[in-house]
């Protein structure tokens, strides 16, 4: 797991709040996608390596993804659950003192057109957070009739999830129910406080 200077700055953000042009095209069988769908077209697509720059998690969710559905065994320390039925994704990786945690989910938007899929990487170093260069909250938001998505920057008002100066925020998505955990840790004492942020079937709000 990659430390950085600039690492806790980034990630005390903690929201990939960067445009991107291209639409992601989620492919899938059946009446509607599941979150293996939409977690493989995101996976796919931040892989690609377009610009010659690969991320680093996400490749390590997809190689392990590749190995679990040939049958292979995962590399020593690795996990990967994918959860259909509540439509989630967790994927840890522990080496040593550190661990990478990175998960993904999705939610029905109220009005029947378009689902909103998250993707949350998180790190920890004995089992504290501890943040790191790829540290984000990204949102993507499919349209059910283009069979796209695209990224989504207002699923969450990012000024008012903030917290003070000497604080910095990880996320928990849910695995069941619909509601975001949003952690606040004191840099200083290590302490958490949590928060929710509820889904009321558009985007979170406190």
């Amino acid at each position: 797991m990659k430390k950085t200077s600039l690492a806790i700055i980034f990630a005390c953000f903690a929201f990939a709040l960067v445009a991107q042009d291209g639409a992601i095209k989620v492919n899938y069988k059946g009446s509607k996608p599941t979150i293996s769908d939409f977690a493989w077209a995101f996976l796919t697509d931040a892989t690609a390596d377009d610009d010659g720059c690969i991320n680093e998690p996400a490749n390590a969710v997809k190689q392990a993804w590749i190995k679990q559905n040939k049958g292979r065994k995962l590399d020593k320390g690795e996990t990967l659950t994918i959860d259909k039925k509540n439509g989630y994704v967790l994927y840890e990786s522990k080496y040593g003192a550190d661990m990478l945690r990175i998960e993904m989910c999705y939610w029905n938007e109220a009005d029947g057109k378009h689902k909103l899929f998250a993707y949350n990487v998180a790190g920890f170093r004995n089992g504290k957070y501890e943040p790191g260069q790829f540290d984000s909250l990204t949102f993507y938001r499919y349209n059910n009739a283009t069979k796209k998505m695209t990224m989504y920057n207002n699923a969450i008002d990012a000024g008012k999830v903030y917290g003070a100066d000497d604080t910095c925020l990880y996320f928990n998505l849910p695995r069941t129910g619909k509601n975001i955990t949003v952690n606040y840790m004191n840099y200083n004492t290590k302490n958490i406080k949590k928060k929710i942020l509820k889904w009321n079937g558009h985007k979170f709000a406190f």
